[in-house]
């Protein structure tokens, strides 16, 4: 289980993350906790575009469970 720590930010980033969490399926704080690591992987990784390091971000916490496996078109022969 992870700590928590309340912090103040800014009342509009906070609307922003409330409109974005919706439309992502995210609490406000797991909205604000993903920008906060595209961000750290964007600074880490300045070759790669933003939008790359998100989705990958993003790929990384959909459950795995409902998963369909790579095959490559030459195994289907």
């Amino acid at each position: 289980m992870s700590a928590s720590t309340s912090i103040r930010i800014n009342q509009e980033l906070y609307q922003q993350a409330k409109q974005d969490a919706l439309q992502e399926h995210r609490s406000i704080a797991g909205q604000i906790e993903f920008w906060a690591r595209v961000g750290r992987a964007a600074l880490d990784n300045p070759d790669l575009p933003v939008s790359f390091i998100a989705e990958s971000l993003a790929s990384l916490s959909e459950p795995r469970e409902q998963s369909m496996p790579f095959v490559p078109r030459s195994a289907h022969q």
